[in-house]
């Protein structure tokens, strides 16, 4: 069709987010729209909100309103769609359209439908829809890298947590599809394919019976990909046969990100973990005694309501104790719909705030002791940035997932080796230097 308009996208919140963006990217240049990087130049602009917490849904609000401002025609996708669909079509007149998470497929026909005057409101009540390896994607990510959503939606029932409300219950792709897409990727040269879910330690649960994420690994284990990434291993499923399928799958990563969110199991208990008390000591010994050379990251959640004193300094032991990789501290945000939006003893920000700096406070020197044993050491870089100035190297060690870990800056030694690896490579890189979030080093001179 001639003149199509042209369709930027304004991409917010998490890694599942992306992969809807990059399927909704895929699909509109399918269909011959021009896809414009510039939201300024753009006849409509796609606006793929996250409404997991209270500061991602101010970003989403601001971001709509700076567009409406410039009076753009707006189309609303994503979880904040899904969640406030009526107030944010009565409080943006300048919306043409809103697409709720379970819909993002049908992007083509609403913008046709929006180009012929309708205001369009396409949100599944229950989203199911999941995109398998045939659905278009246009990549927005680095050379390098990609994210492979292996199931979407989530079975439980986290006190704090509005995601099984706005995505839908669990449901995964089968194995075949998933490795058909991982072998795509990978003739595209990606390196790197980090497999995201709500739960990945659930994979399969839904479709096979009982979870097949070990089986998954060792079929991607065939696949010509250097690393293979997960995030989200809810520590109780890391059963000894995934622990195997790692330990025993040369491409597959050990790198285990562990949503503990608390450590307390009054806590636990109050946050309804699907496990509850049974994060403890025992369980993080046993991964490391498995895989000794693990990098270990995870996150909690501070200020969770009822949160005492003696809860939080019992994290703060348990931070002390287990010396992790990496951490990541939110404060608690109340969001409607949720049983913990009007739980008693809320607690107020200020107190959160200083209970997530002392958190951090305990993990900077750890993070730097744990980065300072890469020193002499020789490790594979993922190249993803250069330096506009100074034409220095950027990436990635196996060490640092994309977006929430550190870089390593890999400095020239001379003129001609800073400039010899290509974006998208991975080379050997001595480590030189660390500190608490990155690692510095030189090309190594062996590049056999």
């Amino acid at each position: 069709m001639p003149n199509q308009p042209s369709v930027a996208v304004a991409h917010l919140g998490c890694e599942k987010n992306r992969v809807d963006t990059e399927h909704m990217l895929g699909l509109l240049v399918e269909a011959g729209y021009p896809v414009d990087s510039d939201e300024a130049f753009a006849d409509y602009v796609i606006v793929n909100t996250c409404s997991f917490i209270q500061a991602a849904r101010e970003e989403s609000v601001r971001t709509l309103v700076e567009l409406a401002e410039a009076d753009k025609k707006i189309v609303i996708t994503g979880c904040m769609a899904q969640h406030f669909q009526e107030e944010l079509l009565e409080e943006l007149p300048e919306a043409v359209a809103l697409v709720g998470t379970g819909d993002y497929h049908k992007i083509v026909d609403v913008i046709q439908r929006a180009e012929a005057g309708e205001r369009v409101k396409e949100v599944s009540p229950e989203p199911t829809y999941i995109a398998d390896e045939t659905v278009p994607r246009y990549r927005t990510t680095t050379e390098g890298v990609a994210y492979v959503r292996i199931a979407e939606g989530c079975d439980y029932g986290c006190a704090f947590c509005i995601i099984p409300h706005l995505r839908g219950k669990q449901r995964s792709r089968s194995i075949e599809s998933i490795v058909a897409e991982a072998q795509q990727l990978a003739a595209e040269g990606v390196k790197e394919l980090i497999l995201i879910s709500q739960i990945t330690t659930n994979y399969g649960l839904d479709l096979y019976g009982k979870p097949q994420l070990a089986e998954l690994l060792r079929a991607l284990g065939e696949v010509d990909v250097p690393w293979i990434r997960m995030h989200y291993a809810y520590p109780t499923g890391l059963t000894p046969a995934v622990m195997a399928a790692i330990q025993e799958t040369e491409n597959v990563l050990p790198y285990l990100d562990l949503p503990l969110q608390h450590s307390h199991p009054e806590v636990l208990r109050a946050m309804n973990r699907p496990w509850q008390g049974q994060v403890n000591d025992q369980i993080i010994e046993n991964i490391k005694a498995t895989l000794p050379d693990a990098v270990l990251r995870t996150t909690f959640i501070v200020g969770f309501p009822g949160e005492t004193d003696a809860h939080f300094q019992h994290l703060c032991e348990f931070v002390q104790r287990h010396k992790f990789d990496h951490v990541g501290v939110f404060t608690f945000s109340p969001e409607p719909g949720t049983p913990a939006y009007d739980l008693p003893n809320q607690l107020p920000q200020e107190v959160m705030d200083a209970r997530r700096d002392r958190i951090m406070a305990l993990q900077q020197p750890i993070s730097g002791q744990q980065n300072q044993r890469e020193i002499g050491k020789v490790v594979q870089v993922l190249v993803e940035q250069e330096h506009p100035g100074s034409g220095q190297l950027i990436g990635r060690s196996a060490r640092f997932s994309a977006d929430v870990d550190g870089l390593v800056y890999i400095h020239p030694d001379n003129e001609s080796s800073a400039m010899s690896a290509r974006l998208g490579s991975m080379v050997p890189v001595q480590i030189t230097d660390a500190d608490a979030y990155d690692l510095h080093g030189q090309l190594a001179t062996d590049r056999s």
